[in-house]
C-alpha cells in the first residue's frame, strides 16, 4: 500500500510557469482590482469586463506549459499515492502529469450558466455576452469567485484527513477555507511547506519548511519525501 500523500498548491506553483500571481502584483491580478473580475458584485456591475478578462486568463493557461514542480509532483506517484488539490484555475498540473487533480476554485477551461452549478462544459475559446447555456442563461466561467461557495471543499477535507503527508506549496495561506485545511491533516503526519516567503504557521504541528521557489522546492523535497518511503 502506498502512503497517501496530500498536497495543496497555490498561485506560487505556477508563477515560474508565467502565470502571475496576486500577491506579486500588490492584490492586483494582471492590473486588475479582484473585486471587480473575481466577485459576483463584479460581475453583476460588469458581466463583459469579467468575461474579457477570464478569455485574456484562458489565453495566457493555453500559453503556459508545466514546470519542474508540475512534473514532479506527478513523478511522486511512482512512491505514493498523490492527491493534488489546488487552488489553481489553470490545467499545469494535468498536463505536468498528475493523476488526481482536485480544483477547488474552478477551472479556466469550463464554462456554466449563471442559473446551475452544473453541468458545466470544456471551453478552449472566449466567452461572450449573448452566449446561453440551454436553459437561457448566460454562460460563465466555472470558477469560483470571492464570496461563493466552495463546492470541492468538502472532497478537500476528505483528501486530508487521510494524507499520511501533507505538502503546501506555493500559496499564502490567507484564502479561506483553502487555508485551514493544514489544519485539518492528522497530527501525527509530516507536513512541509514550501515557499519563497513562508506564510505564518508557528501552530502546524510535525513542520518542515523549504524556503525556496516552487521548483526547487520540490526537487528538494523528493528527495526528502524518499526516506519516510
Amino acid at each position: 500500500m502506498k502512503k497517501k500523500l496530500a498536497v495543496l498548491t497555490g498561485a506560487g506553483i505556477s508563477a515560474e510557469s508565467g502565470i502571475r500571481t496576486f500577491r506579486d502584483s500588490d492584490g492586483l491580478w494582471e492590473g486588475y482590482d479582484v473585486t471587480e473580475v473575481a466577485s459576483p458584485e463584479g460581475w453583476k456591475r460588469n458581466p463583459g469586463l469579467v468575461l474579457d478578462f477570464y478569455n485574456m486568463r484562458r489565453k495566457q493557461a493555453l500559453e503556459a506549459m508545466p514546470n519542474a514542480a508540475h512534473t514532479g509532483l506527478a513523478e511522486l506517484e511512482e512512491w505514493f499515492d498523490v492527491q493534488i488539490i489546488t487552488q489553481n484555475i489553470d490545467d499545469l498540473h494535468e498536463r505536468g502529469g498528475s493523476s488526481h487533480v482536485t480544483h477547488l476554485h474552478g477551472e479556466i477551461f469550463k464554462m456554466r450558466s449563471v442559473k446551475s452549478l452544473s453541468p458545466s462544459f470544456e471551453i478552449k475559446s472566449d466567452i461572450r455576452l449573448g452566449d446561453l447555456a440551454a436553459d437561457g442563461g448566460q454562460l460563465r466561467p466555472d470558477i469560483v469567485w470571492f464570496g461563493e461557495a466552495v463546492p470541492m471543499i468538502e472532497k478537500a477535507i476528505a483528501i486530508t484527513r487521510k494524507a499520511d503527508i501533507l505538502v503546501v506549496i506555493g500559496t499564502s495561506l490567507v484564502v479561506y477555507p483553502a487555508a485551514g485545511l493544514i489544519d485539518i491533516a492528522p497530527f501525527h503526519s509530516p507536513k512541509f511547506v514550501i515557499d519563497k516567503n513562508i506564510p505564518s504557521v508557528k501552530l502546524v504541528s510535525n513542520l518542515m519548511t523549504i524556503e525556496r521557489p516552487a521548483t526547487e522546492g520540490v526537487r528538494e523535497l523528493k528527495s526528502i519525501l524518499q526516506t519516510l518511503l
